[in-house]
This record gives structure tokens, sequence and C-alpha cells, in this order.
């Protein structure tokens, strides 16, 4: 199936934030919004949200037809540009079996989120072509400080034509900021992983590791043919967990066919470490004589950078690896 490339943001659009995992009333417990409608107005971006989105049920969530309607509505409405998810969760894979596929092949709108996201973003590429952008949530533009190199990569993936040189961020932090915008922590940068050495293009699969493989055996999998994986996990994914959860992808049919690995940095608490990955990357058959390049700058840290999913990119690894985006 092609790609579908949906229009790119211009100063004006209506952004339609909705919540298919989490609630946005999990967010608002921690009052960080006026940060996010000082920068959305700067790019010139105005905001709207779901009907449901502060529906709260038990798990956080709200109705799976509240949260369907919700992104019905949104592809839908004519003047809505781009969606936005509040944030991320554990329930997004719910929407699938109840989503309208024609409708959202109709009217192709940019949709940014990550995490459990994953598994609507990958859903709506397999089901209908449309490029998609793993890339922050609403609620990651209420970030008071070290947030101008995501805010930076964003407005290059959303609003730009042009490729993409992506460069490794010279510090990043992985603390629990909004809860506190005055108790951050900011770690030196250690540069890319270079754990498999080679050249390779592809269209880009991928985002959260553990949530992509909940797709494996529907129809809502997209396809690893000529596919170059972007994976990246939480701080639950110990080097253990994601050995095993990476093995799994790698032994569905189609992964014969990928082109290579790009690997985003891992949250401290995971306790991966450069030689434990090495050894990890090594055990998969699938992968030999593929480059892979790790630590780079997405996943559940800051900054991240926004990358489509559908679109397509070249990645080189060496003694001066390189990664492009070359279609967004």
């Amino acid at each position: 199936m092609p790609s579908i490339y949906p229009p790119k943001f211009r100063r004006g659009d209506l952004v339609r934030v909705v919540a298919p995992a989490l609630s946005r009333a999990v967010v608002m417990e921690h009052d960080n919004t006026s940060h996010i409608e000082r920068r959305f107005a700067e790019m010139g971006l105005r905001l709207s949200f779901g009907e449901h989105v502060d529906e709260m049920d038990g798990l956080h969530s709200s109705s799976v037809q509240s949260r369907v309607d919700d992104l019905h509505a949104a592809f839908s409405d004519p003047e809505v540009a781009g969606i936005l998810t509040v944030i991320g969760g554990f329930s997004s894979n719910e929407l699938l079996p109840y989503l309208d596929w024609e409708l959202i092949a109709a009217n192709p709108k940019i949709v940014c989120g990550y995490s459990d996201i994953t598994a609507l973003q990958n859903a709506i590429y397999a089901r209908t072509g449309l490029v998609t952008y793993s890339g922050p949530h609403w609620s990651t533009f209420g970030m008071r400080d070290h947030f101008e190199e995501s805010h930076t990569w964003f407005v290059e993936a959303l609003f730009g034509e042009a490729p993409i040189d992506v460069r490794p961020a010279t510090a990043w932090t992985d603390d629990a900021w909004f809860r506190d915008q005055d108790a951050r922590t900011v770690i030196p940068g250690d540069g890319w992983w270079p754990l498999q050495r080679g050249d390779a293009s592809g269209r880009i699969v991928g985002g959260n590791l553990c949530t992509l493989n909940l797709l494996q055996g529907t129809v809502n999998m997209p396809s690893l043919e000529g596919a170059l994986l972007f994976l990246e996990d939480d701080f639950e994914s110990h080097p253990a967990t994601f050995a095993r959860d990476l093995a799994s992808l790698l032994q569905t049919p189609e992964a014969k066919g990928i082109r290579g690995l790009v690997i985003g940095r891992f949250q401290q608490a995971s306790r991966m470490t450069p030689d434990l990955l090495a050894l990890i990357i090594a055990k998969q058959a699938a992968l030999a004589g593929l480059p892979v390049l790790a630590n780079a700058d997405f996943g559940h840290t800051s900054p991240i950078f926004t990358f489509p999913i559908g679109g397509e990119a070249e990645v080189s690894v060496g003694e001066s690896s390189t990664l492009r985006i070359t279609r967004h």
C-alpha cells in the first residue's frame, strides 16, 4: 500500500486534541497548560478539544465509544488540520476494531503522539496508508525548560518538507518534570551507539516496541517488508524484557525483509547499557549484516525528535553515523 502524506501545518491551522489512551483529567492534576498555550500560539496553531477528553473511569481512561467518537469527529471536521494526543497510557489498541478506516483514509490529517499511541499510529498506516508522526503529545508542550530541541524537531517535521538531518542531543533529561518544573536533572549526552555497521534506507515502522507487538497476528500490523525499524521502550522494559520483545517481533515472517534498526534512548531505570544491548542485538539472526544504531533521541526521555511512521529514512552506521528523515 503506498504511503499517503497528510498536508503539513500552516499558521492559522486548527489542531484537535484527543485522548485515545489516558484522560486529560490525569494531566490536569499538574497545571502546565500556560506553557502549552503559549507555544501553540507562537506556532500559529489554534487548539480545540474532543468532547470526551476529560472523561475518566477506574482505569484513568474513558469508554471505547467516547474515544472512538472523538477520533471520528476530528477526522470528519474539515476545519481540523491535525490531531494531537493528550498523553499515552495503556489502551489505544481497544479502539482498533471500531474505527472507520474509510473515513480516516478519505480525510488525511496529521496525527502525532507516542508511547501507547504506537498501536493507533501503526494500525492507521497498515489499514489506510496514512503517514502518522511519532512525536510530542499535547501535554509534552507543558515542559517549561529543556524543550527547545523537541520543539524544533516538531516544527521541522510537521511544518516543513525538506529532509531532516537528525543529530544526537548534547544533553538529555529523564525526570518527572510534570510534577515539579524546578526539580530537573540535565544529563550530558554520550552520542549514538553504533552497534552494527552498514547503510540502509526504507519505510519507517515502529515506535514503542511492546505496544507495536500488540498488533502481531492482526490486520492492524503494518508490513515489515522493506522497513527501517524505529523502536524504543520505557522504564518498565529491562534488558531481558526488551530482548524477548525484540525477538518476538523479529520472529514474524515478514521480519526477513527489514533493512535496519534504530533504537531510541532507554530510561535510566531500565538499566540498559551499550554492552548489554550489543549482546541482545548479536543474538538476533534476523539482524545479521544489518545496520543497528542505538541511543537515538526518541522514546521516553527528552528531547525527542518527531519522525513519520510510514515515511522514509536513511541510516549510515560507522565511525561517523548519520540519520536522515528523507520524506515526511
